[in-house]
């Protein structure tokens, strides 16, 4: 299983666990200069907490200068680079390559998931028809930490596209997040433009951030960093902001569910082999509903 540990991985990670037991999981952990710094460490309590057998691997997407050039398909190098290694894994051990997709990453540019295709990935969740809010309401039932995790991409996806992804540049963001979590902002994006650092925080946060001691103190603290200017976005933090260029013909789309078909024999084979099929996942939401 490809484990970021964010909410949709955490979850699926977590049914696995309960349904297959430990002996059927494997969570992989991927470990790159694009890895924010306090995910590992998260990724490790989660496993640990929830006894879930699991590994970190480096990759090495960085070497790869189609990466490092940013195009707009980015994902997709990274992905493969991932699944390459995780094929053999899952070979040795007679598992199943499974990852976190699922039926809301249809609603946004996903480069990625042609690389999970090319590699044969299986997506229990996105079979099992659910969302980003069913994901969540289904782990805080389970009392998943990770329930009301915000999302945490890659630092990668801070960089415009064009604009040459380094080692040093990720550390840069890095760390500039850190500052703005450190300051009590757990939901925060530095967009980098070269000498410029574009902060995104909820608009809820916005009067908070601006007090001038903060804004002073973040200021400082950034262009320590190496950033010679620092800018609050008005607008607001919003999730994968600099797709929005891509424009709608990029995005997965509904014309793309041809895709799950793709190395199928037949449907209800497929949903046979699921280890989180519809009528768990039924099980599961009749439960909570009782619950609550």
């Amino acid at each position: 299983m490809a484990f970021s540990g964010g909410c949709d991985s955490a979850f699926l990670a977590a049914a696995a666990r309960q349904v297959l037991g430990k002996p059927a999981v494997l969570a992989v952990t991927a470990v790159s200069a694009s890895l924010p710094t306090q995910e590992k460490q998260a990724v490790q309590n989660f496993v640990t907490a929830f006894d879930i057998e699991h590994v970190f691997i480096t990759t090495d997407e960085l070497q790869n200068p189609k990466y490092t050039a940013n195009p707009s398909n980015r994902c997709f190098f990274c992905k493969t680079e991932l699944f390459e290694k995780l094929t053999p894994l899952a070979k040795n051990r007679n598992m199943r390559l499974v990852d976190g997709f699922n039926l809301s990453d249809r609603s946004d540019y996903r480069p990625g998931f042609q690389a999970a295709q090319e590699w044969n990935v299986e997506h229990p969740l996105d079979e099992a028809n659910l969302d980003k809010h069913a994901i969540r309401t289904l782990s805080r039932w389970m009392h998943l930490p990770t329930w009301n995790k915000p999302a945490s991409p890659c630092l990668s996806s801070r960089i415009p596209y064009g604009m040459p992804v380094t080692s040093m540049t990720l550390m840069q963001i890095d760390r500039a997040e850190n500052v703005l979590r450190s300051d009590g902002f757990p939901v925060v994006r530095v967009r980098h433009f070269g000498d410029t650092a574009k902060i995104e925080v909820p608009l809820s946060d916005i009067p908070r951030l601006k007090m001038t001691e903060r804004w002073s103190r973040v200021v400082s603290a950034l262009k320590k960093i190496g950033y010679t200017y620092v800018s609050l976005d008005p607008r607001g933090f919003k999730s994968g902001r600099l797709n929005e260029i891509l424009g709608q013909e990029s995005k997965i789309g509904n014309e793309t569910r041809a895709h799950r078909s793709f190395g199928r024999n037949t449907g209800v084979e497929k949903r046979e082999r699921a280890f989180l099929g519809r009528a768990r996942v039924r099980e599961i939401v009749h439960l909570s509903s009782e619950l609550s």
